[in-house]
């Protein structure tokens, strides 16, 4: 699976995690990002 992220995603693990909305949001990147390394999904990016 191809996935897109956008900027903002790659900084909320630096975000303020007291929020529920904030810590859930991280855990759910650092997950998709531990599949992409894995090669289990694709990262793809536009081209600006």
């Amino acid at each position: 699976m191809k996935i897109y992220l956008d900027n903002c995603c790659f900084n909320r693990p630096f975000d303020d995690q007291k929020q529920l909305r904030i810590k859930l949001e991280t855990e759910a990147k650092l997950k998709i990002q531990e599949d992409i390394r894995f090669g289990s999904h694709q990262l793809v990016w536009s081209k600006r």
